[in-house]
């Protein structure tokens, strides 16, 4: 059950500590100590990680399977152009909320067969047990780690609307009531529950709180115990992942609720991260301005209470409906933060803590579609190993149908390593969502919107799938 001392120490931590100054402090913290001469993150990765002969032979996308590839280079295709993508936007803005019937993928054969075999096939795992385990297995045959798994059923969270006013004035007793006789709670657990049985040893299980429902809003919103039924729901949930060997990400989601999220996390931190390993993960997002500081505070909390602090990190997922003055100014800023905070943990030394004190028991997950981001944490992991020190556990993940030339780079690193070096290969995961068609609309329409946003990393994947693709015709399509 959720805990009121989670608020007081972050209270706590907040209050004592001092805003950590991310662009000067990642300078400080980020760099190695034998480079040279001062650059950017980029060029420093660049230079520092420069492929192999073979990895110019063969490109990233050369790893990927022929229909794999055709279909991420039609997808690619439509992204890249923004008169292609924004009519496609439409539609899957029409898909999502069908006003008539032949745009209703329940009620048109054709629609559904079209848009399963191109874009949902792309994102998404399958629509039941047979298709994701057949994904799951394809993923791992071409060396990915594991896989992430989320059941893709899922409600909107309106930051300005009655849901994030009205939760603070709900009290626990009519949460309890109303989650008594709550469907939304029971079905969302039978998915996820069975989204359990599709993972095996090693894979993860994302969790997106707020697809329990109305109530599961209500109670995150005003940061007060989740309903007793939802709560049970948790427990089966993750007793379920540890005897099946897997891990559990919490999802971020927008600030109305994250706070409500947050004290979830660490209170199944502190029951599940006991053994030295993490089996529950918060997510923290880089863009947000206080995310150093909410690192910094929940490291503080995992060193007091001797727990392991799982750290999922990414860039961000809510831009467009969050308050922009919650969010860096900047993209360079959010570039900046992510990589500090990465360099961070992976160097034990975060801000106060670390140096001569003990840094708290930490594993680190990158979830990025950035090269140079995976790339520099890849290099400094093997420099603390070279200088005899131990990092954390550092893992990489991106979503099925996205950024599959920094996948197959990782990938490719992992490939090349000696035997020696084998141990400290990096280890790649793929995000995958599942669900019926209906159910992953707003899913392929965030991916859509996404992609539009990402124009430069667009065109770079279009360009290495296009040349991946003419070279593979020019030696038969073998």
């Amino acid at each position: 059950m959720v805990v009121p001392r989670t608020l007081r120490l972050l209270r706590g931590a907040r209050n004592t500590s001092p805003p950590l100054q991310v662009r000067c402090d990642f300078d400080k913290v980020g760099r190695a100590k034998s480079t040279a001469s001062v650059g950017s993150i980029g060029d420093e990765s660049k230079t520092l990680n420069a492929p192999s002969q073979h990895a110019q032979e063969l490109p990233p996308h050369s790893l990927l399977p022929n229909k794999m590839l055709l279909r991420s280079l039609l997808v690619a295709t439509i992204s890249s152009r923004p008169w292609l993508l924004t009519p496609a936007l439409k539609m899957l803005q029409s898909l999502v909320h069908p006003r008539l019937s032949f745009v209703d993928v329940d009620k048109n054969p054709l629609l559904r067969s079209i848009l399963k075999r191109t874009f949902y096939n792309h994102f998404c795992a399958g629509e039941n047990r047979d298709e994701v385990q057949s994904t799951i297995s394809n993923i791992k045959d071409m060396g990915f780690k594991g896989v992430i798994l989320t059941y893709a059923r899922e409600i909107v969270v309106d930051a300005t609307g009655p849901a994030s006013k009205s939760g603070a004035s709900v009290s626990d007793q009519s949460f309890k009531e109303e989650s008594a006789k709550d469907q939304g709670i029971e079905d969302w657990k039978e998915g996820v529950l069975e989204t359990v049985n599709m993972i095996g040893e090693g894979d993860i299980l994302a969790l997106k709180l707020t697809g329990a429902g109305e109530s599961a809003m209500k109670a995150l919103a005003a940061n007060t115990p989740l309903p007793d039924q939802l709560m049970d729901a948790l427990q089966q949930i993750c007793t379920r992942a540890v005897d099946r060997n897997a891990r559990i990400f919490i999802d971020a989601e927008q600030q109305s609720v994250q706070t409500g999220i947050d004290t979830v996390a660490l209170d199944l931190m502190r029951k599940y991260n006991t053994n030295g390993t993490a089996v529950v993960f918060n997510t923290y997002q880089a863009y947000l301005k206080s995310t150093p500081n909410t690192v910094k505070a929940h490291l503080d909390i995992a060193e007091k209470e001797k727990f392991t602090l799982g750290i999922k990190l990414v860039r961000g997922a809510y831009i467009n409906s969050e308050p922009r003055d919650l969010i860096n100014d900047t993209k360079p800023e959010t570039d900046n933060s992510y990589n500090f905070i990465a360099a961070s943990i992976i160097r034990q030394r975060y801000g106060t803590i670390g140096g001569n004190s003990p840094f708290p028991s930490t594993e680190l997950f990158l979830a990025t579609h950035n090269r140079e981001s995976a790339l520099m944490a890849d290099r400094l992991v093997k420099e603390q190993l070279a200088g005899g020190l131990q990092p954390p556990k550092i893992q990489y993940g991106q979503l099925l149908g996205m950024a599959d030339g920094v996948s197959c780079k990782l990938l490719q690193i992992g490939n090349e390593s000696t035997d020696k070096s084998r141990s400290v290969a990096p280890e790649v995961f793929k995000c995958l969502s599942w669900g019926s068609l209906g159910d992953c609309l707003s899913y392929l329409l965030r991916r859509a919107v996404e992609n539009r946003d990402a124009v430069g990393r667009t065109k770079e994947e279009y360009l290495g799938l296009r040349r991946e693709t003419f070279r593979r015709l020019r030696r038969g399509f073998m």
